[in-house]
């Protein structure tokens, strides 16, 4: 299988192929900085998956060993390497796929760091589109 993605301006473009070793919802607080989202969903991959076809992500050291890939020009947040704790391989936000509904999680991870209030998220009132 294959999929692409892109960040939200369209400098950043990339290709996976395979299937990821798994997929999942994460909680940690660096995660949620990084994103300024309660929580990020991720595929990890075997790094030999991820070829970059346009343009360049910005890599930083996010804390330790852990680097965080994104665009520099609209901050889209799309890679995640840790060869310490996970040689060979790296995540990919899966809300940058072309079809993020292709990976769903399977898994929820960092759950001792999730936000009490996402708890009950699901229970709150919903809308289909802005509420009148």
């Amino acid at each position: 299988m294959s999929y692409s993605g892109q960040c939200l301006c369209g400098a950043i473009r990339y290709q996976l192929s395979g299937e990821p070793k798994v997929v999942a919802l994460c909680h940690c607080g660096d995660c949620r900085r990084s994103a300024g989202a309660p929580v990020v969903a991720w595929a990890m991959f075997h790094e030999t998956a991820l070829v970059v076809i346009q343009g360049q992500p910005k890599t930083i050291n996010s804390s330790g060993s852990a680097m965080r890939s994104f665009c520099a020009d609209c901050g889209s947040g799309l890679f995640y390497r840790n060869e310490a704790i996970l040689p060979g391989l790296v995540d990919v936000q899966t809300a940058t796929l072309d079809d993020p509904e292709a990976l769903p999680p399977s898994v929820q991870i960092q759950m001792a760091e999730r936000l009490k209030w996402m708890r009950d998220a699901h229970a709150l009132p919903g809308f289909e589109r802005f509420p009148s």
